[in-house]
């Protein structure tokens, strides 16, 4: 999404039925977040010391399912044609340091958000669909990456299709200390605020929070809540003074619920994860933050009692 970007005009049946609705693509939370990376197995440590465990490998790719409790994280390190999972294409090739290509949301009809969505002005992205894999509709979201409609997620999901369960290891690995998905850190260009802002809201249906309501330790940005109230959005521009970085916008980090942060600090500090510790960030009860690994990859942990599906 370049600067200055617009938004389709909708005709007015669509202005009645999409823009005056509360959760128009029916959205129901988010199924997985796709990392990419030539180094999945570095990658993969990294996730298994936050108590995420390997649970299947795709059927043609170099990818891998991780998950623990109702959290999926795809590890991506396909370098044919497609790239990424879902077609990231030749634009972004695989680099060591790991970087998040997609977002999939759940949503109630993944074809009638699909095309909720285009009528809104949402760009497509082209579907390039081997043989015995899933067509999962997708349009671009920030930077290169791909934000993915999904309706299957329950009784039959779309890993029933697409991988292979690694034998003798438990497909549903519980949470480490109630651990749940709450959100995504977005950093943005200077003065993007508003732009991004739009983009969320119109195509949708995310709310723009007060300024004095905040989450966690890091509470610069702007944060926008889904229309499901199931996870949000931090909108993060850089520091006042540096350098326009529109071409460094992407998604940064996620950021994980839990119902006791000391609690949960303490089990992941057994594990082996180290937290950051400075005047400006520090593990209390609000939230902590991971040290960086492999360059980037963060993930930070917001006070939540949300009760979770």
């Amino acid at each position: 999404m370049s600067s200055g970007t617009q938004f389709s005009q909708p005709s007015l049946v669509d202005r009645e039925s999409i823009a005056d609705a509360p959760n128009p693509l029916g959205l129901e939370g988010v199924e997985f977040i796709e990392y990419a990376t030539s180094k999945p197995q570095a990658l993969g440590q990294v996730l298994e010391t936050m108590g995420f465990r390997p649970v299947a490998r795709h059927r043609s790719r170099e990818v891998l399912l991780y998950r623990q409790g109702d959290i999926n994280v795809i590890v991506n390190a396909h370098s044919g044609d497609q790239g990424a999972y879902r077609g990231q294409g030749d634009s972004s090739a695989l680099t060591e340091k790991p970087v998040i290509v997609a977002m999939a949301l759940r949503v109630r009809d993944a074809a009638a958000a699909y095309r909720r969505a285009l009528d809104r002005g949402a760009w497509a992205v082209p579907a390039r669909v081997e043989v015995m894999e899933l067509n999962i509709p997708a349009i671009h979201g920030v930077g290169t990456s791909r934000i993915y409609f999904v309706d299957r997620y329950k009784e039959f999901s779309i890993y029933d299709v697409d991988f292979t369960p690694i034998p003798t290891v438990d497909q549903r690995p519980p949470a480490v200390a109630g651990l749940h998905f709450f959100g995504v850190v977005q950093y943005i260009g200077n003065d993007r605020a508003d732009d991004w802002t739009e983009f969320y809201q119109e195509l949708f249906g995310f709310t723009m929070l007060p300024g004095t309501e905040r989450f966690g330790i890091l509470p610069k940005g702007r944060i926008l809540r889904s229309p499901c109230n199931t996870f949000y959005l931090q909108l993060i521009e850089p520091e006042p003074g540096v350098l326009d970085v529109e071409d460094d916008e992407c998604l940064q980090r996620i950021g994980l619920g839990t119902p006791d942060v000391p609690a949960t600090v303490a089990e992941l500090r057994k594990r082996g994860v180290e937290f950051v510790e400075s005047k400006s960030a520090q593990a209390e009860s609000r939230g902590a933050l991971t040290r960086s690994y492999m360059g980037g990859v963060m993930f930070e942990l917001v006070h939540d009692k949300r009760p979770v599906a």
